[in-house]
């Protein structure tokens, strides 16, 4: 695999791969690329950025939603990231429909989806400062826990069935990784799980926490049951630092984290393995506002500063460091003042003008 050079204070270089993805995804992306470009300007970080077509586009040119090579390239590249897809509208694996999130995932075993939620200025939940690590490549998502097939399957015309799949290998990398999350941050995780009802699934996921916790003496943690936690979370939110779970019960905390800081369009996430890593804003495609030049590119931003702090943390690379730094500043900078801000926050900016007004931030 291609990497980054060594930080040395005189070079850098990061080759980044971009995947606009559908609906919105060109537009967000563009605007993102404008505040790297501005960041790579000040900071010089030696972007280089590569395209590959996805999605609805590739499915028209090459009769396929995913190249045959895109998983060889995002391995190859220093950083992938990747639009917003519309896979409702895709037509069947057969028919070349395949799920971006599903392939890379699975292929890249990109297992830790991190997701921040800070609140932000006027949110439901202000003093919100949270990260979810959710499990990505097992439990009840049918399309990546099967080697072969999915995991729902009918057995007569009136019975549908749906298999959850929990491993130790997944819940003990998903649990070190949001130690290690926590290590950095608050020192608390709380692990989310429904163990007196899944007694073995998410028995088996609680047993490797607890195995997870003992080579972190330093940090605390406890436990929560799912349906408790969405209690908690919408109570007191702002007493928690890590919250850790599998892949579904994540998937909805995330998103109910999310919303109560500000929204989903504010919303970074990043998934990573080990060595490769793929930032891709939570929200969809928003079809129906595409090409109206008035989506808000603040989640795709968001996760390409946590894409740029990884590979920093990676390499030891103090510049990449500093630049998602001024990037996640700047666009708090922004949201401060209702004259900086997208529409769908109560401003009046368009998708590029957001990203021209984000890059005169940058500067200094």
């Amino acid at each position: 695999m291609a990497s980054a050079l060594p930080h040395t204070g005189v070079m850098n270089e990061m080759r980044v791969l971009i995947m606009d993805g559908d609906g919105i995804g060109p537009e967000i992306m563009a605007a993102t690329r404008r505040a790297l470009q501005a960041l790579d300007a000040r900071f010089g970080l030696g972007l280089e950025f590569e395209e590959v077509p996805i999605g609805l586009a590739a499915l028209k040119s090459i009769g396929k939603t995913m190249p045959d090579d895109v998983v060889d390239r995002c391995r190859d590249a220093d950083g992938v990231i990747m639009g917003p897809t519309d896979t409702a509208v895709y037509p069947p694996e057969s028919e070349g429909g395949i799920g971006p999130s599903k392939l890379l995932r699975s292929e890249l075993q990109l297992y830790a989806n991190i997701r921040p939620s800070k609140g932000v200025p006027g949110a439901l939940a202000p003093d919100m400062d949270l990260v979810v690590a959710r499990e990505n490549t097992e439990g009840f998502y049918a399309d990546r826990n099967m080697f072969q097939g999915s995991g729902e399957f009918m057995p007569t015309a009136d019975v549908a069935l749906a298999m959850r799949k929990i491993t130790r290998e997944g819940s003990m990398r998903i649990g070190r990784a949001a130690f290690e999350l926590a290590a950095q941050r608050r020192k608390y995780v709380t692990a989310v799980h429904k163990g007196n009802v899944l007694k073995m699934t998410d028995g088996l996921f609680l047993t490797c926490m607890e195995e997870v916790a003992k080579d972190f003496p330093d940090v605390k943690w406890d436990e929560e049951h799912i349906d408790a936690m969405t209690s908690h979370l919408v109570r007191t939110p702002e007493r928690f630092d890590v919250v850790v779970s599998t892949n579904m019960y994540g998937d909805i905390l995330s998103n109910l984290a999310a919303e109560l800081a500000g929204g989903l369009g504010l919303a970074g996430s990043l998934n990573r393995g080990d060595g490769v890593a793929i930032a891709q804003a939570s929200h969809g495609s928003a079809p129906d506002i595409a090409g109206k030049g008035i989506a808000n590119p603040t989640a795709l931003m968001r996760s390409a500063a946590m894409l740029l702090a990884w590979r920093a943390e990676r390499d030891a690379n103090n510049a990449m460091a500093a630049a998602a730094e001024a990037l996640n500043r700047g666009l708090d900078t922004l949201m401060a003042s209702s004259d900086t801000r997208t529409k769908d926050t109560g401003g009046s900016l368009g998708t590029a003008a957001f990203a021209e007004v984000l890059a005169e931030q940058l500067k200094t």
